[in-house]
């Protein structure tokens, strides 16, 4: 208990303000340079409900709260949302590989967006026609991997992570059908939104990311107790008093919800669930009570650096933040591969 509040209440108060850091500076950084007193004195004018007047001027109104704080927001949602389903996976499958998109989310994700994206959908439904299609395919498809995975009532870890990466590849040739037969302006939307972005990110899609992002974040800390029992293996869970497939379900339904939305919203991110949560595990350690609220903040705060940098390093074009996740993402992992095996070996 003595390592466990002394943990707690050095990383998350640290990390809590890293991220308030990395949300004002990500704010402040773009074609027009909005200075950290201007957009401190936005936030308190907006949290007095106007009776603290910020005295800043319309256009700069406009930039922060209409078009980067949406986009900001977002991506703290998506990044944390991403990092502590990854750490659940890994602590569910006792496998330092395994993350969301193992069980082949996202490439339901991916066929579902790119049949909205070819066929047109936006037309007729609106700018939420990819978002819903793409929620949707992940969802159907994390709950047609779980139903072929069942034996006898319960579901064995490994049929579930081989059909996972089966529906994963079979998803994948649909969706290299797709951009086959689809128009040379419609392939290069595809597969921007493949590569992942937070450029179209709205007051709006920030709000339907919000609810089941945090919804199923808070479901998986509740569950941490059951994780750290998970790490002993089933049987040691089950004498323990635990209901082990009911625990799995609510997981998975969890991880599901969370990458589902967030992959509806910002598109394809990787490394985000792979390589956070290790970070997570060998600074805070692996009990689960403090690894996955670390997870949690240390995943937005990649995700918001990731996408100032996406934004501005290149600009006026933008380089989609997939790009930027790979680029910072598979150094480092091979890196965590090299220093720490032993670590990375944590059951």
């Amino acid at each position: 208990m003595t390592i466990f509040t002394k943990r707690y209440y050095v990383f998350l108060p640290g990390l809590g303000l890293f991220l308030a850091l990395s949300v004002l500076l990500s704010i402040m950084i773009g074609p027009v340079f909005v200075s950290p007193v201007s957009i401190i004195r936005l936030w308190l004018e907006w949290i007095s409900f106007g009776l603290i007047p910020s005295g800043v001027s319309d256009m700069q109104r406009t930039i922060v709260f209409d078009i980067r704080m949406p986009r900001v927001v977002l991506a703290a949602l998506v990044g944390g949302g991403l990092a502590v389903s990854g750490a659940a996976m890994q602590g569910l499958f006792r496998n330092p590989m395994a993350e969301p998109y193992v069980l082949g989310m996202s490439a339901g994700a991916a066929a579902g967006a790119s049949f909205a994206i070819v066929l047109g959908a936006g037309a007729i439904f609106g700018i939420f026609a990819v978002p819903a299609l793409a929620f949707i395919g992940a969802v159907v498809t994390i709950f047609f991997v779980y139903s072929i995975s069942r034996t006898d009532g319960r579901v064995p870890t490994e049929t579930l992570l081989l059909s996972g990466i089966a529906a994963g590849f079979f998803l994948q040739a649909i969706v290299s059908f797709l951009k086959l037969i689809a128009s040379m302006e419609t392939l290069r939307e595809v597969v921007l939104w493949l590569m992942g972005s937070f450029s179209g990110a709205t007051w709006g899609s920030a709000g339907l990311a919000s609810g089941p992002v945090v919804l199923g974040t808070l479901i998986l800390i509740w569950l941490s107790y059951e994780l750290n029992a998970l790490q002993f293996g089933d049987e040691t869970a089950m004498h323990l008093g635990m209901e082990v497939e009911t625990v799995k379900r609510i997981i998975l339904i969890a991880v599901a919800l969370i990458t589902a939305v967030s992959v509806s919203v910002s598109g394809i991110i990787g490394f985000v669930g792979l390589v956070i949560p290790h970070i997570a595990r060998l600074s805070a350690g692996a009990d689960h009570r403090i690894q996955l609220p670390v997870a949690a903040f240390s995943g937005g705060i990649f995700l918001v650096i990731a996408d100032t940098l996406a934004r501005t390093i290149n600009r006026p074009m933008e380089i989609p933040i997939g790009i930027i996740t790979a680029s910072v993402g598979a150094p480092y992992f091979i890196y965590l591969l090299r220093r720490r095996k032993k670590a990375i070996s944590w059951w």
